[in-house]
């Protein structure tokens, strides 16, 4: 099976349990954030082992930030993320491991952070007292489409390297395709919904082609540091589980801030 048709089959099977969870709320969203937080951090961990990060604290932190986030919130979630500082810093101090304690404590409160906490918005995203459910849609299918299209406008006439040193593979054209179709997913979910304005929605829009794409960026500088093309192969053509889930991981906290920045 080729990449792109791996890639299509992948995300065809993934697409309607990750809808079914957004649309339940709940527990659900809680369940298929926490799995998916749990697999992505292993893969990070593998891609950091030379810098002996801390993987219990880093665990344990991402949960309780997941658990924060689904029983009170943006404050409770951050604490979580928090409590990997003392959790790595304990966990450093009975190690008998020679890495040097700024790097793996570093590490491991950067995982967390960056893929516990960044995946803990999906969860306050859902958990909005007003369209919770309208916000985490649109956040996944403004960010899939500017993906997908920034990606087939890249490999159609993308000529300028955005990022070569980090990503050669996209381009500005590529970029403005994929900000074009973000913004006008965003508009579209959200037009007529007394919920956003038509102008706070493109904002919304612009947002997330910005984050996104930084996401995407910020994993790929990480995985050319410890010199592999994909975090894991477990979702075939995608690769890993964090290659589908990187520009999300800037993108909802992007989001969420956003949109309680204009709702109150």
């Amino acid at each position: 099976m080729s990449t792109f048709v791996s890639r299509i089959v992948i995300a065809l099977a993934l697409l309607p349990i990750v809808l079914s969870a957004v649309y339940l709320g709940g527990w659900w969203v809680f369940g298929l954030v926490a799995l998916a937080a749990g697999i992505s951090l292993h893969e990070y961990w593998l891609m950091a082992r030379t810098l002996a990060p801390l993987a219990p604290a880093g665990y344990v932190g991402a949960a309780l930030a997941l658990v924060g986030a689904e029983l009170s919130g943006v404050r409770w979630m951050l604490a979580g993320v928090l409590s990997t500082f003392v959790l790595a810093f304990v966990l450093k101090a009975i190690s008998e491991a020679r890495a040097a304690a700024t790097a793996a404590i570093s590490a491991t409160v950067m995982g967390t952070l960056w893929i516990g906490g960044g995946l803990a918005f999906f969860v306050l995203l859902r958990d909005l007292p007003v369209h919770g459910r309208l916000a985490l849609v649109t956040v996944l299918l403004a960010v899939w489409a500017g993906d997908t299209f920034a990606y087939f406008g890249g490999r159609l006439v993308g000529r300028s390297k955005m990022a070569p040193a980090m990503s050669p593979g996209k381009t500005w054209e590529g970029f403005a395709f994929g900000t074009a179709a973000t913004i006008f997913v965003a508009f579209v979910a959200l037009y007529k919904q007394d919920f956003l304005t038509i102008r706070e929605s493109i904002v919304l829009g612009v947002v997330l082609a910005i984050a996104a794409p930084i996401g995407d960026l910020f994993e790929s500088l990480l995985k050319r540091d410890a010199g592999v093309k994909d975090s894991g192969t477990l979702l075939g053509g995608h690769g890993g589980m964090l290659d589908r889930l990187d520009a999300f991981l800037f993108a909802a906290p992007a989001a969420y801030f956003t949109i309680v920045a204009f709702t109150g």
